[in-house]
């Protein structure tokens, strides 16, 4: 019964929240004392433990789960209401995400107030970052494309050639089209179609049981990778010449997960937003320490349909969406990104060229991947846009790599508001989709 916590649960939930807290403690000694080692050794083992887990059962149980989700609707029109809702509401929530980014970075003006020399250090470390990683580098030129051809891409990817190869290939937005179209033929297909959901069914639940396997070792595993993360960069960048860029990020993170978020809820009809929030801490906890919303999905279905209190319907239809196009906090974090790297380097956005970072902020986080640091690829589409409306003054894209040092960090906590809202949205469809 939801909201009833036995043992595990117990020990999930509140060893999590120990071994985030533990984690942040440990990795500041490791990196004060330079373990690069032991850090680098931390980071091997969460991902052994944790993340490859969750991984090897995500791209199966997203498949199952919306297969299921959708033959359990019943009649296939209920679909049209339920999905058309729910891209509603992550359009509705990115964009606030990105307006609030945008609003907060412009009022604040953190890449105003830096030394020249500090402006300076920063360009030199942040090119070199930027040309040491070959994806955005292979990023640029797609960016310099322009928008269209970003999502003509991934309209390739809603529609493609061999839904398997894009499970293969770990591209779950073909996979969760092919999944619905075959979860709405099975629903008119009869006894034969029922026969083969009840296939399905069974093998999402035993998936599910797996998951639970896995959630015991979720304590270790956040420990493991939080540890790592604090112990690459250290809490003392919070205090540099990033400093107030990374509050800006962080503060909007926290309005729009506490405030913003809570009053969608409440007003949808999502009954207590923290109440809900704290049934979900060990979702919550998994998705900071992983920094990946597909990492997390497994735990986000199993947890919402037990503790959380959502329906089977409305959870294995909307969290495997949102894992994948319901971007809020990445949406943010662009948008104070990109304006941030503009104050940087001298130019003032107007009010238009706000407007564009917020659209295309949006936009290009529906094609971010729910994968740690799939954030920085598609900020080059933010930033190629913007450059796009402005006159001789540009920024270069490899600027960008200014802010990759302190993103791990940044990528958690943007990481946790994402899996929020995927949880949120499965608690307000609940109402339309009931079991």
């Amino acid at each position: 019964m939801a909201g009833t916590l036995g043992g595990k649960e117990r020990w999930v939930a509140t060893g999590s929240i120990g071994a985030l807290i533990g984690g942040m403690i440990v990795g500041e000694m490791l990196h004060r004392v330079g373990a690069t080692a032991t850090v680098s050794g931390f980071s091997v083992a969460g991902d052994l433990i944790l993340v490859r887990p969750l991984m090897m059962l995500v791209l199966p149980l997203i498949f199952t789960s919306v297969v299921a989700g959708i033959t359990s609707l019943g009649d296939p029109s209920r679909l049209g209401k339920l999905g058309l809702s729910t891209s509603a509401y992550f359009l509705a929530t990115m964009l606030v995400a990105a307006t609030l980014g945008a609003t907060l970075v412009t009022l604040v003006g953190p890449g105003f107030g830096l030394a020249p020399e500090d402006v300076a250090a920063l360009t030199t470390s942040g090119i070199e970052r930027f040309e040491a990683a070959p994806k955005l580098m292979q990023a640029t030129a797609a960016g310099e494309q322009g928008l269209g051809a970003a999502w003509l891409q991934i309209a390739r990817q809603l529609i493609p050639a061999n839904p398997f190869a894009s499970m293969a290939e770990g591209q779950p937005l073909g996979m969760i089209i092919f999944a619905i179209v075959l979860g709405v033929a099975l629903a008119l297909s009869g006894d034969a179609g029922n026969s083969a959901a009840r296939v399905l069914n069974g093998l999402n639940e035993a998936l599910l049981r797996a998951v639970g396997w896995v959630l015991w070792i979720i304590p270790i595993g956040a420990f493991l990778l939080v540890s790592a993360s604090v112990g690459k960069v250290g809490l003392a960048e919070l205090l540099g010449p990033l400093g107030l860029y990374m509050s800006v990020v962080i503060g909007g993170l926290i309005i729009h997960m506490f405030i913003i978020l809570p009053i969608f809820q409440v007003l949808l009809g999502g009954g207590n937003p923290f109440k809900f929030m704290w049934a979900m801490r060990e979702v919550l906890a998994t998705a900071f320490a992983t920094a990946s919303s597909s990492a997390t999905l497994p735990v986000t279905i199993r947890v919402c349909e037990t503790e959380g209190g959502c329906s089977q319907r409305a959870t294995r239809f909307c969290a495997p969406l949102g894992a994948t196009l319901n971007m809020d906090g990445t949406a943010l974090y662009e948008a104070v990104a990109v304006v941030f790297l503009f104050q940087l380097y001298g130019v003032q956005l107007s009010f238009g060229e706000l407007a564009v970072v917020v659209a295309t902020a949006t936009l290009a986080a529906v094609g971010a991947a729910g994968i740690p640091s799939a954030g920085l690829v598609t900020m080059v589409i933010v930033i190629t846009a913007v450059n796009a409306s402005l006159g001789s003054e540009k920024l270069p894209v490899g600027a960008m790599g200014i802010v990759i040092g302190v993103d791990r960090l940044l990528d958690m906590c943007r990481t946790t508001v994402n899996v929020w809202g995927d949880m949120g949205a499965a608690r307000i469809m609940t109402r339309i989709a009931p079991d």
